[in-house]
């Protein structure tokens, strides 16, 4: 990344301002904007999210916020309520409260005499669903909103509940807001209020998996926020990126397709970063991409933004598996609207483990059903899958497939006689019967090189009891046939000649998805099944250059000294005398010195996903936190630890909650309790 320090304005900042709130709580913001603002207004763009501004994100606030606030905007960086230096209990995810705050935020902003009186909201993860589900509030000042790696659809499309199976990233992401919803604020910022604070909220804070567990169906809890319930709602611009390596790969195309304002999709080769850090290669220049959006939307300046392909997309090329890539070889492509008219849909029936060529869907209704295809998957399969949504460190992408294909149903083409290149998302339509009344299907689309690595290329989960309803699910009849679509995520892909397309189906993907109370064997007709790729035709033109990007830039990072070393760790282990199997997982930031505040915070997450041969009610998960903070005579920690483990009824949750001050222990809590599977 280039850092730069000339820019248009010159800017100043302002650590620590409080926001009040109608009900009395305040919360803390970190301003950086135009020296010029006293005299000459201008927009304001709102980044609002948990992850604690003083610190734990200081080092990235301060390569792009001063960059935007550079280019005339006034950057706020709010903590929301219970979290970082901003007062109250941060209890759940997207709450009400929660929104409520943000228009109240943004009408603050919006009166402030160095702001005009126009808003913007931006962000990844988090603070990306904060804006969009703002958006779909309508407050007055907010003039458009740009977005990463976030979704629409709460429920089926985060890290819980993906075709209508649970996630291990569902407890993951929990043992995360369950350490740093506990963490105190600074006495720096906050004086001798500290104390206080910090115990309201240890007293008042929960597991959040347990909230999670408790609603297994698409329900109201799951359809608020969800702006994918009222597109229509949404009526300000909106710049939407992802990366296909991210689990947030889907949302980007539905916007596209399904709201009815301005808006540009991004999508690159990237896993969970914003795409001026971009991991896997290559980074772009996002922050320029963002000066020019908010100089159109909140400036009123004709600079073309809107112009050129509604979607710019990363086509990765072919590259032998590996759990991290440097970079992603490929190149970028561009498609006027979305649903594109490029692109079209190619139906391929199953039959004898072979992929066929295309047929129209007419011709497969008179088709005989041939053979059934069995399979019962052992629990092992999965344990290459890498995780739900990469964060490429430590390397967490999936590995070569062919050990997890041992366990599966495989279909493979021919050999390719040219390229072939697709762009969207998958789907398989089976036709099939199950042996338990509760069962899952994972289907991986694979590219097999000659040599035989088979590199991921997308997946898609369905618990088949969620078949026809996420809503009101129903137990399978043993033997009885059903037809089920399973939509793969979206990704652009190029598949070289000489190389296979491999669909691979088991009934078992853990510890990416918890496994069914029993294994199953599923048996596939062939003939009245189908793959369905969305096919870029090679002859297609790009419609972008073949560099549409800057190279990435940002103002220079605040200065830290690294105090000890970072550990990251992504260990198969299996135990062939007990068959006990495991995968652990440590990622340890090590201590890190902040010197503008002189503070050493440290952050390390432990997690463990462990099974027993075939046995799927001996799943379980651990997800342990340490956090700690230090400066002076101030020495505080927090270690969360959360263990969920199953029988074929119900689901355990086990948690401990520790606070120590000075080495000593100040608060302990513990949880046991148990939450009845609901056909999952």
């Amino acid at each position: 990344m280039r850092y730069v320090t000339n820019l248009p304005y010159a800017t100043k900042e302002e650590e620590h301002v409080t926001i009040p709130m109608s009900d009395g709580v305040r919360l803390s913001a970190h301003i950086w904007r135009p020296t010029s603002s006293d005299q000459e207004p201008v927009p304001a763009v709102l980044e609002y999210i948990p992850y604690r501004k003083r610190d734990l994100t200081a080092v990235r606030d301060s390569v792009h916020h001063p960059y935007l606030a550079g280019h005339g905007y006034a950057c706020v960086r709010v903590d929301l309520r219970g979290t970082g230096d901003s007062e109250g209990v941060l209890r759940d995810e997207y709450l009400e409260r929660e929104q409520a705050d943000a228009e109240e935020v943004l009408a603050w902003l919006a009166e402030q005499p160095w702001c005009d009186g126009g808003t913007g909201m931006m962000g990844i993860s988090w603070g990306a669903f904060a804006a969009l589900q703002v958006a779909a509030r309508r407050p007055p000042s907010l003039k458009a909103i740009a977005i990463a790696s976030f979704t629409d659809d709460r429920h089926a499309d985060d890290m819980h509940y993906m075709g209508g199976a649970l996630l291990s990233d569902n407890l993951a992401e929990a043992g995360t807001m369950f350490a740093y919803g506990t963490c105190p604020p600074d006495p720096a910022v906050v004086g001798d209020r500290w104390r206080e604070m910090w115990h309201e909220r240890l007293e008042n804070t929960e597991p959040w998996v347990l909230e999670w567990l408790r609603h297994q169906r698409r329900d109201d809890y799951w359809r608020h926020a969800s702006v994918c319930e009222d597109y229509a709602a949404v009526r300000c611009p909106v710049l939407a990126s992802s990366g296909w390596a991210d689990g947030y790969s889907n949302a980007v195309t539905r916007l596209l397709g399904h709201l009815d304002v301005p808006r540009k999709g991004l999508i690159g080769p990237w896993s969970h970063k914003f795409p001026h850090l971009g991991e896997p290669g290559p980074a772009i220049g996002y922050l320029q991409e963002l000066v020019r959006w908010w100089d159109h939307w909140l400036k009123g300046v004709d600079n073309g933004v809107m112009d050129g392909p509604m979607l710019r997309a990363w086509m990765q090329e072919s590259v032998p598996p590996s759990t991290a890539y440097e970079e992603r070889p490929g190149r970028w492509v561009g498609e006027p609207d979305w649903p594109s008219p490029h692109v079209r849909q190619v139906v391929h029936p199953l039959t004898r483990h072979t992929i066929e060529p295309p047929r129209e869907p007419a011709d497969l209704g008179g088709t005989p059903d041939g053979e059934a295809l069995t399979v019962r998957s052992p629990l092992s399969v999965g344990q290459f899958a890498g995780k739900w949504a990469s964060y490429n460190a430590p390397p967490d992408l999936p590995y070569d497939q062919r050990e997890e294909d041992g366990g599966s149903l495989v279909f493979d083409t021919e050999p390719l006689t040219e390229q072939l290149e697709i762009l969207g998302s998958p789907t398989v339509e089976l036709d099939l019967s199950v042996s338990e009344p509760v069962a899952m299907v994972a289907a991986r689309l694979s590219d097999v090189s000659p040599d035989g690595a088979a590199t991921r290329v997308s997946y898609g989960i369905l618990n088949l009891t969620r078949r026809d309803s996420t809503e009101s699910p129903e137990p399978l009849e043993p033997g009885r046939r059903y037809r089920a679509t399973i939509p793969l995520n979206g990704v652009a892909q190029a598949f070289p000649p000489g190389h296979r397309i491999r669909l691979s189906l088991s009934t078992s993907y853990w510890p990416l998805a918890w496994p069914p109370p029993k294994p199953a064997l599923l048996s596939v007709h062939e003939h009245s099944s189908t793959l369905t790729l969305p096919v870029r035709p090679v002859e297609e033109p790009d419609e972008v250059p073949a560099s549409p990007f800057g190279e990435p830039e940002g103002t220079p990072p605040l200065a830290t000294t690294q105090v000890t070393p970072p550990e990251e760790r992504w260990e198969v282990k299996r135990d062939l005398v007990g068959y006990h199997a495991e995968l652990d997982i440590v990622k340890d930031r090590g201590t890190v010195r902040f010197e503008h505040i002189d503070l050493e915070a440290g952050r390390r997450a432990h997690e463990r996903y462990t099974a027993v041969a075939d046995d799927f009610t001996s799943a379980g998960g651990e997800s342990t936190w340490t956090m700690t903070f230090q400066r002076d005579d101030w020495d505080v920690r927090v270690v969360t630890h959360t263990r969920l483990r199953c029988d074929e009824t119900d689901f355990f949750v086990d948690a401990t909650l520790d606070a120590y001050e000075a080495g000593r222990r100040v608060f302990s809590r513990t949880w046991n309790e148990e939450v009845p599977r609901d056909l999952l």
